[in-house]
């Protein structure tokens, strides 16, 4: 009995030790949201109140001062954030994680990404206002790495603070261009099934690509004055940073909301993380102010609006990136062939540091296209050198200092345009709405033309000179739309307008998306605030519906089971909504995977799973489902010529059959949320156990699908089971009428410091659509008991 009580007494010791321990951890680590702190490089006092989200609200005297509080108060919340970016996009993960990341660190140190930033630093205006900001900037966060608080997960993996420089955020916008980018998903794809298969299997996919278009039309008008597929996809699963997916995004003019004032909506679909995407502040000084949205190292704002204008961005997704098959020169593997004959590669040599492990170095050889990629993708299985010309590192790079400062220091539409039209690459839907009562869509990339009938979307000819980019779009010729008839604008990464008559080749999504927004927005003439934040939200598909009935057209009805019967007359009849107890959803989705198997896989063999999730894939599905008579309905391996009707049977039986071994044999517990869930992950907390539990934010169920407004982005597979890989990173609404009230929610919080309050305090939020108000009103700001006050040093 006394040792069970001694045991007792150590074990409540041992518990009020670890409590005590971890409280002081966690305010020793934890950002600083009150008192004062001396800072160097200051004109003036900067205030810095945080609202009840976090949120840090700025007040200079300055825009210098201003953006080094920025700075600062931006590293205490999200330092691991910053240093997870700025390694990865200049191929140094492996020196903190190990020898798991080194093909990760040799695709990214080989694309290029770093030389074109090294370029573009060489050509900046160090006298423009856009360098001296982004200097004060940098100099905040490398203050607060001098004197703040060291984050929990530099100590878990072991590596020293390095203070950054405007390289860095170069490289930051050069990962999220390649992001962007899809071509590296699915042209080896298409050549493969072209140089495989022929014309008519071919023929069949891209056929698809001009069929069931929801076009992004152009309409300009004045303002308003008065007022490698596989081999990269192994690499993907390894990223501990978010891709860059998709979005929606609309603008109603003043004709088409209840207050008459533009109201805007925009949801950009980033790959889920924490922590998320973005960081919220609000910066005011006597000549500037502006409620923004960063990424990890940027000093101006992507998404942002103020009492004057709103602007938002979406996924442009057009094809910015060409790979060329090169000659090698018989006699000298060291030169390749061009119409001129034989130029010598660029020999690039790289260095990748591993924890734990020595150095390990490599060539990239370099054609006038660009790097070839089977030096820095080992497990690329093909012998010919295959180049990537990419717009990004092709063309000087003008994102960072021109068109983000432009963006967030417009005055008007006309200079807000001014700053769109420097885009080059990734190429981005613009969005833009004003107080005066414009509205705008700008296709914003440097688009450009080759040969008519070239089809960019497999292996180009980098040997005859016949492959080449022949001219360069002018901006004015770009898609775009200004205060339209239709008294609206909106993206939803569909196919573009005709670019000199002919529509602009890109990796787009599915009209499914765009189709809803119009359907909404052409159901009645007016809308409010309280309507767009439905609409955000919306889990209503446009063509499911249709696609299932076009489906399941031939399926022998009277030779299913009782279950069976049950399910065709469930999904028969599903109004296309994603609600967490539907049941349709559920047998919906296991159709499509049965349905993409049976027709694709027997000819794309291992890259079927990658195509299975591919922008082509989607496009070609409301098509190919209607077709009678297809060369893919024939299964390759089997001597029998299979036919339409043989296949939908086959797929209808075999969803069925894995739904009742999977979730019963009782239909009606089918339930979409049985099967759907989100995690948003931290690269510390992917290693599971304890360290998932402190680190990742849920699991929850959640509602929503793919390609529904409230687009929650999974992977279809053989497993069942739909973990949300990506959605929308934010959901705001701003509007014109009230804009002391505009909303916004992202998916965990504010901050990435495990031991903030606003580490994931607007998850549950998210997940049930709500929203919290971005603060604008000056005197309700104030009144907020978190005030930090950064004084000169």
């Amino acid at each position: 009995m006394k040792l069970l009580k001694k045991l007792l007494i150590f074990l409540f010791i041992v518990a009020i030790l670890l409590t005590v321990s971890y409280w002081i951890i966690s305010k020793s680590l934890s950002p600083n949201y009150n008192g004062e702190i001396e800072i160097s490089g200051l004109k003036d006092k900067v205030t810095v109140f945080y609202d009840d989200n976090g949120v840090p609200h700025i007040n200079a005297e300055n825009n210098e001062d201003a953006l080094r509080a920025f700075g600062y108060v931006h590293a205490q919340d999200r330092l691991w954030q910053m240093e997870l970016i700025r390694r990865l996009a200049a191929g140094r993960l492996a020196e903190i994680f190990g020898k798991d990341l080194v093909r990760v660190d040799k695709l990214f140190s080989g694309l290029g990404i770093e030389e074109a930033a090294a370029k573009s630093i060489e050509g900046i205006d160090k006298s423009s206002e856009a360098y001296k900001l982004t200097m004060a900037y940098l100099d905040g966060i490398n203050q607060f790495i001098e004197d703040g608080a060291t984050p929990l997960e530099f100590y878990l993996v072991g590596v020293e603070k390095e203070k950054y420089t405007i390289k860095d955020i170069y490289n930051v916008f050069g990962y999220m261009a390649f992001s962007f980018a899809a071509a590296h998903k699915t042209d080896p794809i298409l050549n493969e099934i072209k140089e495989k298969y022929g014309s008519k299997h071919m023929q069949e996919l891209v056929s698809s690509f001009s069929e069931n278009l929801t076009v992004n039309k152009t309409q300009k008008n004045p303002e308003i004055k008065a007022t490698m597929a596989q081999a990269l996809n192994l690499i993907y699963d390894k990223l501990p940073v978010s891709p860059f997916i998709g979005s929606n995004s609309w603008v109603l003019g003043p004709e088409k909301t209840a207050n008459g004032k533009v109201i805007l909506a925009n949801d950009p679909h980033i790959g889920f993380s924490q922590p998320s995407v973005w960081y919220q502040s609000h910066i005011k000084t006597p000549t500037y102010e502006i409620y923004g949205f960063n990424l990890a190292l940027t000093p101006f704002p992507l998404l942002g609006h103020n009492r004057e204008y709103a602007y938002g961005l979406t996924m442009l997704a057009n094809d910015d990136i060409d790979f060329y098959v090169e000659q090698n020169n018989p006699e000298n593997a060291l030169e390749y062939k061009t119409e001129k004959g034989f130029s010598k590669y660029e020999i690039v040599d790289k260095t990748i540091k591993i924890k734990g492990e020595q150095d390990t170095t490599y060539q990239i050889k370099v054609s006038r296209h660009g790097p070839i990629m089977n030096d820095i993708i080992e497990h690329l299985n093909d012998e010919r050198p295959i180049a990537m010309q990419w717009i990004y590192t092709k063309l000087p790079n003008q994102l960072l200092l021109d068109v983000s400062y432009d963006m967030s220091h417009a005055n008007s539409m006309d200079s807000f345009k001014k700053g769109a039209a420097k885009v080059h690459a990734p190429g981005l839907n613009i969005m833009y709405g004003d107080a005066k009562g414009n509205v705008g869509w700008f296709s914003s990339a440097k688009l450009y033309q080759v040969r008519d009938s070239l089809f960019r979307q497999a292996y180009l000819d980098g040997a005859s000179g016949e492959d080449e980019i022949i001219d360069y779009v002018d901006f004015e010729e770009n898609p775009q739309a200004t205060n339209p008839d239709w008294n609206y604008v909106y993206s939803a990464n569909h196919q573009i307008d005709t670019v000199r008559g002919k529509l602009y080749p890109g990796y787009y999504q599915p009209q499914d998306r765009s189709k809803r927004i119009v359907d909404i927005l052409e159901s009645k003439k007016k809308f409010n605030k309280e309507d767009m934040k439905d609409m955000i939200f919306d889990i209503t598909s446009s063509t499911a519906s249709t696609i299932i009935k076009d489906m399941l057209v031939g399926v022998d009805v009277n030779s299913l089971s009782p279950s069976g019967k049950k399910a065709y007359e469930t999904v028969s009849n599903w109004d296309g909504r994603y609600t967490k107890n539907s049941v349709a959803a559920t047998i919906y989705n296991r159709l499509l995977f049965e349905f993409y198997k049976a027709t694709y896989q027997d000819e794309m063999g291992s890259g079927f799973d990658i195509f299975l999730n591919t922008q082509t894939a989607k496009r070609v599905l409301a098509e190919q489902v209607k077709r009678q008579e297809s060369v893919w309905w024939d299964n390759v391996n089997t001597e029998a010529v299979e036919k339409r009707v043989d296949v939908v049977n086959g797929v209808f039986n075999n969803a069925i059959s894995f739904l009742e071994k999977q979730l019963g044999e009782n239909v009606d517990d089918w339930r979409w949320d049985r099967v759907l869930s989100v995690e948003h992950e931290h690269a510390i907390g992917k290693a599971g156990g304890i360290l998932r539990k402190l680190f990742n934010v849920g699991p929850f169920t959640t509602v929503g699908g793919n390609e529904v407004l409230n687009n929650q982005i999974f992977h279809l597979d053989s497993t069942g089971y739909y973990k949300v890989k990506s959605g929308p990173s934010t959901r705001r609404v701003i509007d014109f009428s009230d804009i002391e009230n505009s909303v916004a929610v992202i998916p965990t919080g504010q901050s990435g410091n495990v031991f903030s309050p606003y580490y994931k305090n607007q998850a549950l939020q998210y997940v049930n659509g709500e929203f919290v108000k971005m603060k604008l009103n000056q005197e309700e700001i104030e009144k907020s008991d978190q005030k930090l006050v950064l004084q000169p040093k």
